[in-house]
C-alpha cells in the first residue's frame, strides 16, 4: 500500500502514520544511494525527490523531534553540513559588493 493512500491519523505526539513510517525508514543503514532510492519507491510508491522534501518538512516538524529526538537532530545536522558544504563549492558571479 502505497503512503500517499494512507490515512492521515495523528498518534500522541502529533504525527501520522506516513511521517512515522518516513522516520523508521531514515533510521535504518542505507550504504547504497540507488538502493534507497528503489526502496523508497517500494515502501511509499513516490519517487525520491519527493521523499525528500516530506523529509525536509518533517525534520522541521516539533512533533518529529518529539518522536525521535536523536534521529531528527542527526538529520538536521547532516543537512546543515551539506548546504554549508555546497555554499563552500559555489562560484561567486561578479565581482564583490564594496
Amino acid at each position: 500500500m502505497s503512503a500517499e493512500r494512507l490515512p492521515d491519523r495523528p498518534d500522541s505526539v502529533g504525527l501520522d502514520d506516513r511521517q512515522r513510517r518516513v522516520l523508521a525508514f531514515e533510521a535504518r543503514a542505507w550504504q547504497q544511494p540507488a538502493r534507497k532510492a528503489e526502496a523508497i519507491r517500494d515502501e511509499f510508491g513516490i519517487s525520491a525527490a519527493r521523499y525528500y522534501r516530506i523529509l525536509g518538512e518533517l525534520i522541521d516538524s516539533p512533533a518529529a523531534l518529539r518522536h525521535d529526538p536523536m534521529l531528527v537532530k542527526r538529520l538536521q545536522r547532516m543537512r546543515s553540513a551539506r548546504r554549508a558544504a555546497r555554499s563552500s563549492r559555489s562560484i561567486p558571479l561578479g565581482r564583490p559588493l564594496d
